[in-house]
């Protein structure tokens, strides 16, 4: 891991740990009407005070270092006490607009705050955290409006003894970020509420999951549908009704198809009972008369799809074997054919491929160059990316950045999720249920959960070119319920992942649903 160090400067520290940062008159700043020495090359190391920035605070834990991500050096937040820190440029003489600051970054985590804010810019100050990436580089984006011509950038670091931030080569440009898509999986739902789960406000009155939901900012729902699951849920039927209240809500619908009477994922892909000992030109037919079937039924009672997986975390294909990733013309071909469904029902439905890849650039090229030169047909990339399984932060930039330009295609995260405690709440041992499995600076608690969510949305957001969509959390509503497990052959089966969802153990919303308001 990686550890900035400090020597002569440490000693020089000439304000107490702990002074409360202000805004300070923007006469004392520089200047100037674009952004200077953002790259921090002007002054070498060791600089005090980097030449067209100032600071304020405990300013001997602001400096300029080697190491830096374009040029040879950056800037550096550290002290071996604790320490609050703002290092910020004045800009002046702005043409009002939509602005955006883009920054490279890394730190330690371990901070009660760092952050990257645009302040005094004519409206609300606009925050974005740095994500804890203690060796890969990550590039952030905070936008703005500003309305009086002027603006202030600032670097922010509250933080304790050893806690440190690198911030590199800051650009502010005319333009705008943001995200579509703050959205949840909500498939487990309908049997949730059948088996008597309840969902309450934070004020721990019940109501309407949705509902609950969508007032806390969710505005698009993903659904999971299979043919003929054991226990009757997750199909056309269910799918339906479950439908309506998304719309009603006014919310988005994507569709997940599984092709599949279980569940679908990189280790194991059935075919439906229904479609076994089908050749493959029937499978291809099964493909779209299913995919076709569900949406035109979606798109009758006035519930139109607005995005459809063709398949579910299909790494290795689907519908194995004939739709294995060891026959890529056969793979194709069933892709296409739910493609075409999907476009039959409605030509603007989008139409998105969804791998368990979110920070393996290599399978990810792999994957989509087979695809693309087999002729698959595709409208959007969704990435499953949990970050205890899936690689890093800067992995999963990487991997979806990569992604988006190298197949000229917006991205998104179809899953991801993050426990806000260890322990189970039902007698099934949890997927994640030891400290040793979590994400180094993420603690499993509700702030855990919500920085994460945060700054992976902050991550799909700096996707170049606005390529980046936005983000499912898997699975919002899936909590301990009796009857309501993971397999639907059993009803016995208990819950894995209940301390990974929106609501607590109390049933009540968790405030972890603030990310759903992230840009």
């Amino acid at each position: 891991m990686f550890h900035p160090r400090r020597t002569l400067r440490t000693l020089l520290l000439p304000l107490a740990a702990g002074l409360a940062l202000t805004a300070l008159p923007a006469t004392s700043a520089h200047a100037a009407s674009t952004l200077t020495n953002g790259g921090f090359e002007a002054d070498g190391a060791g600089a005090a005070t980097p030449g067209g920035w100032s600071e304020y605070g405990d300013t001997g834990a602001s400096f300029t270092e080697s190491g830096g991500h374009g040029g040879s050096y950056r800037l550096s937040h550290w002290a071996s006490t604790a320490y609050k820190v703002e290092t910020y440029q004045y800009l002046s003489g702005l043409t009002n607009g939509n602005y955006k600051l883009t920054a490279w970054v890394r730190s330690s985590g371990g901070q009660k705050s760092a952050y990257m804010a645009l302040k005094n810019c004519g409206g609300a100050e606009q925050r974005t955290d740095l994500p804890v990436s203690a060796s890969g580089w990550i590039r952030i984006v905070v936008p703005v409006n500003v309305t009086n011509n002027q603006c202030t950038i600032s670097v922010n670091s509250d933080a304790n003894a050893g806690n440190w931030i690198n911030v590199d080569d800051l650009t502010f440009t005319s333009g705008t970020s943001g995200t579509s898509i703050k959205g949840a999986d909500i498939s487990s739902l309908p049997k949730s509420e059948a088996k008597g789960g309840l969902y309450r406000n934070s004020s721990g009155t019940s109501g309407d999951a949705l509902a609950i939901l969508k007032s806390s900012g969710m505005n698009y729902a993903r659904l999971k549908v299979w043919v003929n699951p054991a226990d009757g849920y997750n199909n056309k039927a269910h799918v339906l009704a479950l439908a309506k209240r998304v719309k009603a809500q006014g919310m988005k619908l994507l569709v997940d198809f599984h092709y599949s009477d279980f569940w679908a994922d990189p280790g194991r892909q059935d075919k439906p009972a229904a479609w076994a000992g089908h050749s493959y030109g029937q499978l291809r037919t099964d493909v779209y008369n299913h995919t076709y079937d569900v949406l035109n039924a979606l798109k009758a009672q006035g519930t139109t799809a607005d995005m459809v997986q063709v398949g579910n975390e299909i790494n290795g294909g689907m519908l194995w074997n004939e739709g294995s990733t060891s026959n890529w013309s056969q793979l194709a071909g069933l892709l296409n054919s739910g493609y075409d469904a999907v476009k039959a029902v409605n030509s603007n439905t989008t139409v998105a491929l969804h791998l368990a890849k979110g920070g393996d650039l290599a399978g990810t090229r792999w994957w989509f160059d087979s695809a693309r030169s087999n002729g698959v047909k595709f409208d959007a990339i969704g990435l499953s990316y949990y970050g205890y399984w899936h690689g890093t932060l800067a992995d999963f930039q990487t991997t979806l950045d990569d992604a988006a330009s190298r197949y000229g295609k917006p991205v998104f995260v179809a899953e991801t999720a993050y426990p806000f405690r260890l322990d189970s709440e039902d007698s099934h041992e949890n997927i994640i249920d030891t400290s040793a499995e979590l994400v180094s600076g993420y603690p499993a608690s509700v702030a855990g959960q919500t920085r994460w969510m945060n700054d992976v949305a902050s991550i799909v957001e700096a996707v170049p070119n606005g390529r980046g969509l936005g983000i499912f959390y898997w699975e919002a509503t899936w909590t301990a319920v009796n009857g309501n497990g993971w397999d639907p052959t059993d009803p016995s089966s208990g819950n894995a992942w209940e301390n990974q969802a929106l609501f607590g153990y109390d049933d009540r919303a968790l405030s972890s649903m603030s990310w759903f308001r992230h840009r």
